[in-house]
């Protein structure tokens, strides 16, 4: 009984040096937090996407390079 008692001790002893030395979790701060962004289609293959991640280009916005390439390609003035 004696050796449990002990045991808890030293688990417990060793939790709280454990918790001690561990740096406090960083505070968010609310007003830092992003806002939700428009989610904008892909002209070329009709992907959602972020409006801060779309390309811009002659027929609307597009997902990458190389569907904007394509798109205009495909749709000459």
């Amino acid at each position: 009984m004696k050796f449990l008692l002990l045991l808890l001790a030293v688990i417990v002893l060793l939790w709280l040096v454990r918790s001690s030395l561990r740096p406090p979790a960083p505070r968010r701060d609310p007003r830092a937090t992003q806002r939700p962004q428009p989610m904008l289609v892909c002209a070329q293959c009709g992907v959602h996407l972020p409006q801060s991640e779309a390309l811009p280009g002659r027929g609307g916005v597009f997902c990458g390079a190389a569907h904007r390439a394509a798109f205009e390609q495909a749709h000459p003035e």
